[in-house]
């Protein structure tokens, strides 16, 4: 019985004595889980890298008027910018018409009349194709899917590559979240709804809608009140509730027809004059490089925010009208099948659709697991309601 003990004993001592080891040898097996990709590259760069002293004055131009909150976005930018660099970098902002025409801006800035410029990429769609991919796909990515593609799936690089054949460094510029559906005086559910319609909207989602049997025309956003005012269009989007109020859409229909499935994010994005760029010191190109990451992270809380009281003020005037499942389901088929088309025919939209879609696949099992938490207010929680 002694021996026993003993034997048990001894066993019991080197288990804890083995414990630690093993645990140790797991340890190694297994290295840290994600890193700074950046932290080594500005390691370097801070050992050679001298502020610089002298002052640099910029020109922005745009599409957009100073009464679209897009030009904020731009706005805040800037001020960022001189800001952090102490006014080294000052950015004078040019809203559409001022110094050239709103659809002239990209133009200027690849040839250098302007240093910089902020847009929607889908308005370049006829130069290529693909810039409506960086804007907004219908049932495409979401804020949180563009952040994470831009920033961590090679999509920022794409955006470079791409703007790069025009002479132009970018970066993403802000994103405005989900877009409202139509404004529209009809009350369409069904998909065959749409059929005949007279719609507002651009980009692939106008192509889709018109294959539809819809007619529709990418009116600018200036024209869009007097086309639904005198009936020359049955229906309308431009943007979120924060950018559309201003607009006064809710006074000359009766309906807005959700959810806005062209748009499930309006992502903007920073164009740079490339020889512009290049004789920027060190210092200041991190600079813009923080401030516009800093404008992306702001302008959708910003936005989001503003969009609460906006849809308060559209439910006074307007009924806000949900398509139905079966109708959802025929727009997607619809789109799959449309953005397949435009796969074929450009190589450029079909690396770049396909990385999307990739990174939607992979994301899935973590969207899938972490569904059912949506914050909605507590006691409608309590009640059942569960997901968005």
């Amino acid at each position: 019985m002694r021996r026993i003990k003993s034997l048990v004993g001894l066993l019991t001592a080197l288990t804890l004595v083995l414990a630690p080891s093993a645990f140790a040898q797991e340890k190694k097996q297994r290295e840290k889980f994600g890193a700074d990709k950046r932290h080594e590259a500005i390691q370097k760069e801070l050992r050679t890298i001298k502020p610089s002293t002298e002052k640099i004055r910029w020109k922005m131009v745009m599409p957009w008027s100073k009464g679209l909150l897009f030009y904020d976005m731009a706005q805040h930018f800037a001020d960022s910018v001189a800001l952090a660099s102490g006014g080294r970098l000052e950015i004078k902002l040019f809203s559409a018409g001022e110094l050239v025409g709103a659809m002239e801006s990209f133009d200027a800035v690849s040839k250098g009349s302007a240093e910089i410029g902020h847009d929607w990429p889908g308005y370049w769609k006829g130069k290529n194709e693909n810039f409506v991919s960086f804007g907004s796909v219908p049932f495409g990515l979401d804020t949180e899917g563009y952040n994470i593609w831009l920033y961590e799936r090679g999509g920022l690089e794409q955006m470079q590559e791409l703007y790069g054949k025009f002479n132009l460094f970018a970066l993403p510029g802000g994103n405005g979240g989900q877009e409202m559906g139509f404004f529209s005086n009809k009350k369409a559910t069904k998909m065959a709804d749409f059929k005949g319609m007279r719609l507002r909207t651009p980009g692939w989602y106008m192509d889709i809608m018109n294959s539809l049997g819809a007619s529709v025309t990418p009116l600018p956003g200036g024209e869009v009140y007097l086309a639904l005012e005198r009936g020359v269009i049955d229906a309308a989007e431009f943007s979120s509730p924060a950018i559309n109020y201003p607009m006064g859409f809710d006074e000359i229909t009766k309906y807005v027809l959700e959810p806005g499935v062209h748009q499930p994010s309006v992502q903007c994005a920073f164009f740079i004059n490339k020889d512009a760029y290049n004789k920027l010191p060190a210092d200041l190109k991190w600079i813009i490089d923080i401030a516009a990451k800093e404008t992306q992270l702001w302008s959708t809380a910003w936005q989001e925010q503003l969009n609460i009281e906006a849809i308060k003020l559209f439910k006074k005037k307007v009924e806000f009208v949900k398509m139905d499942d079966e109708a959802m389901t025929a727009f997607a088929k619809r789109t799959k099948e449309y953005l397949e088309e435009v796969k074929a025919k450009h190589p450029e939209v079909k690396k770049t659709l396909d990385s999307q879609e990739q990174f939607k696949k992979d994301f899935a099992d973590w969207r899938e697991i972490r569904s059912g938490l949506t914050p909605w207010p507590i006691d409608d929680f309590i009640k059942g309601k569960r997901l968005q």
